[in-house]
């Protein structure tokens, strides 16, 4: 059986975040789980890991696909220390033709929480090289991710997708606008570094929004982010105070367990006098315990939260999801030509071998008169007959490389053309040879 695409995992449309930030792994996890996957003596041979807080899934190349796909699924639970009977109820499997196709909509946005959102390609392309760096990943999948990248360049380029679209940072934004009245004196504390939530903190400071704090374990990295937009850097072993005077908290720490529960933020919220506090939660796992939504006047969003409100928007760019979905399905059938072309290279090269051989042979066998040509005329009859191998061979791997409309037709073909035209005894069985001198018309004119 030939190698296939396989990708098995879970996202955000069939597994709720409690789940998914069980399975989720930090980037700094990444190439030594790789490395792990690579020992544990699975039918996979390349492989890659997703994690982003909207997915887990491995993307591997493998010639047996049920097992790889039951193995990698009990491989993410063990490695994630978590049942995996919890989840693989929630877990697709996808492979060949379908793992191409759910690649190349994930590079293209189009299976995002947000449809058009372009964070993916960033994590898709960051998968791709710790894969990379972990030495797991081969032909197929160099090829498959460039596919992927190459695919989500046309559908930005060929649509309006990303125009408009409403990402998670967006919808925080709206939120936090519908929950106060009015942002410009609301102060922002912004915990952890990642991207998106970065983004959430720039649109409520293009809101108005005037005082933000950045905490981060990394404080290089808050004074950054706290020059660079205007706000002040708070050592992380001390941010608890600030929690007083903060109205909107924005939660995207590598945890994995919730920094904030509702026995601490209780007394801050009544030393804020029940004034509204927007707890936005963009980790997996969590940041923030999901009880404290029953607080009074504590309003906490998850990011799949965030998702259902996108939701509602999605409508405005069905139209041109619909053109992205055409490109990719061109993309996916242009990967599965080349996957087939794979396995008819031993074959092609075994034929490009033969024919060159028997070139090499027919040479040598007259050698005698040949040698009695001018140098000139000797580089007329090398390059005559390679221009004719290459020109039967041209022939042949063309029709090798054709389609013809039958699952396995093309493997046929290329067994059938090899043993036609790579007989074993082709170039040394003294009766081949007289058969040769009787049958070459040639000869007589020699």
């Amino acid at each position: 059986m030939n190698s296939q695409l396989l990708i098995v995992g879970v996202n955000h449309r069939t597994a709720p975040v409690k789940v998914r930030e069980r399975l989720a792994y930090a980037p700094s996890e990444i190439v030594p789980a790789l490395s792990r996957l690579k020992s544990a003596g699975l039918a996979i041979g390349e492989a890659a890991l997703i994690s982003t807080c909207n997915r887990v899934e491995i993307v591997g190349v493998t010639a047996n696909p049920q097992a790889a796909a039951e193995s990698a699924l009990q491989f993410i639970g063990v490695d994630r220390r978590t049942d995996s009977d919890s989840f693989s109820g929630a877990a697709y499997r996808f492979t060949g033709t379908g793992a191409a196709r759910h690649l190349f909509r994930v590079g293209a946005s189009l299976d995002s929480m947000v449809v058009g959102e372009p964070q993916i390609l960033g994590q898709l392309k960051l998968a791709y090289a710790q894969a990379v760096e972990a030495g797991s990943a081969g032909l197929v999948l160099h090829r498959a991710f460039h596919r992927a990248f190459s695919v989500a360049k046309r559908v930005r380029k060929a649509t309006l997708i990303g125009r408009g679209a409403v990402s998670v940072s967006s919808v925080a934004v709206a939120l936090a606008a519908q929950i106060f009245d009015n942002l410009t004196d609301k102060t922002i504390m912004l915990m952890g570094a990642g991207n998106v939530a970065e983004l959430v903190a720039r649109q409520l400071k293009r809101r108005g929004v005037e005082e933000l704090l950045v905490t981060s374990r990394t404080f290089d990295r808050a004074v950054s982010i706290a020059r660079e937009l205007g706000g002040t850097a708070v050592p992380f072993d001390h941010y608890r105070p600030y929690l007083k005077i903060a109205d909107v908290v924005i939660g995207s720490l590598a945890v994995e367990n919730p920094v904030f529960t509702p026995e601490e933020i209780e007394p801050i919220i009544r030393e804020r006098h029940y004034r509204p506090m927007f707890l936005i939660d963009l980790g997996v796992p969590r940041n923030f315990d999901e009880r404290l939504n029953g607080l009074e006047n504590v309003y906490l969003y998850d990011i799949d939260d965030l998702g259902q409100v996108a939701l509602k928007s999605r409508s405005d760019r069905e139209h041109e999801a619909a053109k992205a979905e055409i490109i990719v399905e061109l993309e996916v059938e242009a990967f599965d030509r080349w996957i087939a072309g794979l396995g008819l290279v031993p074959a092609i090269k075994d034929i490009r071998l033969s024919m060159e051989q028997l070139r090499d042979y027919e040479l040598n066998r007259h050698r005698a008169w040949l040698s009695a040509l001018d140098p000139d005329g000797q580089a007329k009859v090398e390059s005559l007959t390679r221009g004719l191998v290459n020109k039967v061979l041209h022939r042949v791997l063309a029709g090798l490389r054709s389609k013809d409309g039958e699952a396995g037709g093309e493997l046929y073909t290329a067994e059938l053309a090899r043993r036609l035209l790579c007989g074993e005894t082709a170039f040394d069985s003294p009766d081949d040879d007289q058969a040769d001198d009787q049958d070459d018309p040639d000869d007589d004119i020699r």
